[in-house]
């Protein structure tokens, strides 16, 4: 489930919070499509070398913990200055603060087409209980 319960959990709360300035990319990837992008891969010979497992849409954290929240009907009233994260958590601050501003060239050069490619699908998708769509990626047995 990655990250998702958790931020979920903070914005239903209203606890919601834009992280230091707010403009660091913000990579995600619906738990759908990471199980699809890996079967893809599994599936074909020609995929060679690493793949991002991240969604085209890249948000900055700002617009992503604003869309987090609208998904549940809240807003985003908190903001968490970056100084103190970086004295309280130190190096592991820089990939909240910071960001990662990766893409998935490789997949999409490949022929993976995202099911959420965009964000404001994807959470909507998973503020509505998102599972059984999963099923259709990884199969019925699975479950």
């Amino acid at each position: 489930d990655g990250a998702y319960p958790m931020l979920a959990l903070a914005s239903r709360l209203g606890l919601g919070a834009v992280l230091g300035s707010g403009q660091q990319p913000a990579p995600w990837i619906h738990l759908e499509d990471a199980v699809g992008l890996i079967r893809f891969a599994m599936a074909r010979d020609e995929v060679e070398g690493p793949l991002n497992a991240v969604a085209p849409d890249v948000p900055q954290q700002l617009r992503f913990a604003r869309m987090l929240a609208a998904s549940f009907g809240r807003r985003v009233w908190l903001r968490v200055p970056a100084a103190p994260m970086r004295a309280l958590a130190g190096e592991m601050s820089s990939l909240l603060l910071d960001g990662q501003n990766a893409v998935p060239r490789a997949a999409l050069k490949a022929g993976y087409v995202f099911r959420f490619p965009a964000l404001k699908a994807a959470f909507a998708d998973l503020a509505g209980g998102g599972r059984a769509s999963l099923k259709s990626a990884i199969g019925p047995k699975a479950f």
